[in-house]
């Protein structure tokens, strides 16, 4: 029988917590045992109450309160160094398990032991009302080798993952260690690319294995919110992975190129389009520019560097407001929903 360590954090999420657990302990089957702990950082609302009575009520369940706020990735850590089931899941409280998610990735990694983490598919959420039912089923699996997944994440240098869509090998989390501090944005990104460093990758198809709530108190709401600022937690995530496991990689300075220019396409994209739609000053544009330069030593080749120089001599010439109704702004747009469609297309299929 095989077993999941659940980790809950919550900070101010009392109201979701009792369904949140409910949704890890229902994943219990006679092949699978599941214990959860819930870590309570300094909620100023009825967290604590909430959470000692959960764990008063079923012996799966640990709480521990903070005295301070120690931050989302101290209390993850917490978390992972207390997990010591055969795998792990990091489930923020306001997040779901979708109903035998935990199962699925569990025969998984027990079939394939060079496996390090598998996940599926998210389900995107704003309230309990409107959540979609989620797919289950058999999965149809695709193992990718560790540096293979590593490679078409640095095509794109995107995070195809939210979080409590993943499953991760104990063994392997402990080996390589707990969230860097310094990345407070992109530590998912980083734990991700750092964990496939070291092992294969398990995507589970045609399933949905959690649900990720979106509501106005998330990070990606509230911190990180201008795109200059999460390219560079992006670039920050990729340049540590490279940095201290590069030597297990092929060719990582050729990935760590690549992932270079993904981000400064997409921050010269960003500039042409809030040039585009009078969006964004100039002193933004020009810190996205200053981005791209750095992330890519050949940036100014790049068609995006060329469209962004264009637009600043028809606003010279003529103004910004034309720029709106000139032919590039739609075609640039028009690229980039393509794009983007293909990306969701690869992903929703292979999980890159």
């Amino acid at each position: 029988m095989s077993s999941v360590s659940v980790v809950i954090p919550s900070y101010n999420y009392a109201h979701y917590l009792p369904d949140c657990v409910q949704s890890a302990l229902s994943q219990a089957t006679t092949e699978l045992d599941v214990e959860v702990l819930v870590i309570d950082d300094c909620s100023s609302d009825g967290t604590a109450i909430v959470g000692e009575r959960l764990a008063a009520g079923d012996p799966r369940v640990e709480f521990r309160r903070h005295e301070k706020n120690r931050g989302h990735l101290a209390t993850y850590d917490e978390g992972l160094t207390w997990a010591h089931g055969d795998y792990c899941v990091i489930l923020s409280a306001d997040d779901l398990l979708a109903p035998g998610a935990l199962l699925r990735a569990a025969r998984v990694l027990d079939a394939h032991p060079t496996v390090g983490f598998a996940y599926g598919r998210s389900l995107r959420f704003k309230d309990d009302d409107n959540r979609p039912p989620a797919r289950t089923g058999e999965p149809r699996l695709r193992i990718w080798k560790g540096r293979d997944w590593i490679s078409q994440r640095c095509r794109t240098a995107t995070n195809c993952i939210s979080s409590p869509e993943v499953v991760v090998r104990t063994s392997l989390q402990h080996r390589v260690g707990g969230y860097r501090i310094d990345l407070p944005h992109s530590g998912d990104l980083e734990m991700w690319l750092r964990l496939a460093a070291h092992a294969d990758v398990a995507f589970l198809g045609g399933v949905d294995q959690a649900y990720y709530r979106m509501h106005a108190a998330s990070m990606a709401r509230t911190r990180f919110t201008t795109p200059a600022a999460d390219l560079r937690q992006r670039k920050a995530a990729f340049d540590a992975v490279f940095e201290d496991h590069g030597r297990f990689l092929d060719n990582p300075s050729r990935l760590r190129a690549q992932a270079g220019r993904a981000l400064a396409r997409e921050a010269l994209w960003a500039a042409c389009h809030g040039m585009d739609r009078m969006q964004m000053d100039a002193a933004a544009v020009a810190e996205l520019e200053a981005f791209a330069l750095g992330a890519d030593p050949h940036a100014r080749r790049l068609s995006g560097h060329r469209g962004l120089r264009w637009r600043r001599g028809v606003e010279r010439r003529v103004g910004s407001g034309i720029l709106t109704w000139l032919p590039p702004a739609y075609a640039t747009t028009a690229v980039h929903r393509l794009q983007a469609w293909r990306w969701w297309r690869r992903w929703n299929t292979h999980g890159v």
